[in-house]
């Protein structure tokens, strides 16, 4: 094998390693910090990870994509809704970006960004919901939403109700 063949191999497996170990990870049980209330939401965007409080001191962690620069949030805000399949209809500011987007893409659709299902947040077009790039989980890839594998967001989503609090921290 030539030395060009062997480092494009490498650089290949490497650059498939490095993409798609952020969407393989899989949620996990871990030990948290601070006083947050059981059953509370907390996504810590610098970490590119989602916290389902459990108890004091242990929460099942997520991977999740963030709000890309200048797209990022924080606060404190609750589920206002939960949707399986859900269609997709652009913000102004996504249809700005892209103005040759639909204006509704259906539940379902490869080409929607929602995933298998979407929490809606309150006071914004924010959700955390799935994805249909799996790849993009563990970047700063989105316009404030959380983003989410779509078996992940199953989980959560069976997990938590309409009304969970949701802390979203820098």
């Amino acid at each position: 094998m030539s030395m060009r063949i062997a480092v494009a191999l490498a650089a290949t497996i490497g650059a498939g390693v490095l993409l798609s170990s952020a969407a393989e990870a899989r949620p996990e049980v871990v030990g948290i910090s601070g006083e947050y209330t059981p059953g509370t939401i907390v996504v810590k965007t610098s970490e590119r990870r989602l916290y389902l409080i459990l108890d004091q001191g242990h929460a099942v962690r997520y991977p999740v994509g963030v709000g890309r620069a200048g797209k990022q949030w924080a606060g404190t805000t609750r589920i206002d809704g939960k949707y399986r399949n859900p269609a997709w209809s652009p913000p102004s500011e996504v249809r700005r970006d892209k103005p040759n987007i639909p204006n509704v893409i259906p539940g379902g659709s490869p080409r929607n960004p929602m995933g298998v299902a979407a929490m809606t947040l309150a006071g914004g077009e924010y959700a955390i919901h799935g994805t249909n790039a799996p790849g993009s989980v563990g970047g700063f890839v989105s316009y404030g939403c959380i983003r989410m594998i779509n078996d992940d967001i199953i989980d959560l989503y069976q997990s938590v109700s309409v009304g969970t609090t949701v802390m979203v921290t820098r």
